[in-house]
């Protein structure tokens, strides 16, 4: 299980919006994308998860190249986007099996899903009604529920309140075991308590790769030093 990002690079309309990226993510690690809008961090999330081709280089997802086996490495990817589009006149449970039924994944493993992410209590309930907190419960089990080997979460805490976070926080940690995940915010608090590496992308470089016991500052004060440059 794993992501090899080897010289990775893309135009849209002749502007260079990845620079010649590398990158290696294992199993077991919560990776942290960090920058400013722009600095090409959703491009690159794309290419991983092979909606979108890069112009140069190869990525490797789980050891199949992206631009020959994009169907299989579609996959062994969970993926929740920051505006999480659900169904939100269906019934959680009625949403979820919908999914569980794209995947073909059986009901033991739904269930399972269900009490990691905490939502039997709103099995019967309309995702339109639920909390802010739950409906991105509701598409964090989307995004597990064909039990993926790689999830990426593109602000998966924004809009939260504090209870919400520790939650979403316990969760990401609870199944990031047997995964590898990759979480894009702009809270660098969030990052800081819930990564164990940081990847901080500016005008489509990689400008900082480290993990955390590595940081001599704060994240948030590493991150400001060096977008300021």
């Amino acid at each position: 299980m794993s992501v090899n990002l080897k010289n990775i690079s893309k135009y849209y309309q002749k502007k260079r919006v990845l620079d010649n990226i590398n990158v290696n993510l294992k199993k077991g690690e919560i990776v942290g994308f960090l920058g400013p809008n722009g600095a090409g961090k959703s491009t690159l999330m794309k290419i991983i998860c092979s909606y979108i081709k890069q112009d140069a280089g190869t990525v490797l997802i789980c050891g199949k190249d992206n631009l020959k086996a994009s169907k299989e490495i579609k996959k062994k990817i969970g993926f929740l986007s920051e505006n999480n589009p659900l169904y939100e006149y269906m019934y959680v449970k009625e949403f979820l099996n919908f999914i569980q039924s794209i995947h073909k994944k059986d009901n033991s493993f739904l269930m399972k899903v269900i009490q990691l992410t905490d939502l039997q209590t709103v099995l019967n309930k309309k995702i339109e009604t639920l909390s802010k907190g739950f409906k991105q419960r509701v598409g964090i089990a989307q995004a597990l529920i064909h039990d993926p080997e790689i999830i990426i979460l593109d602000e998966p805490t924004s809009g939260l309140d504090p209870n919400q976070l520790i939650n979403i926080r316990k969760l990401l940690l609870n199944i990031v075991k047997d995964k590898c995940i990759l979480f894009s915010s702009h809270i660098l608090q969030e990052v800081e308590s819930i990564c164990d590496r940081i990847i901080i992308i500016n005008n489509g470089k990689i400008i900082l790769d480290k993990y955390k016991e590595e940081f001599d500052n704060s994240i948030e004060e590493t991150f400001k030093e060096l977008i300021n440059k």
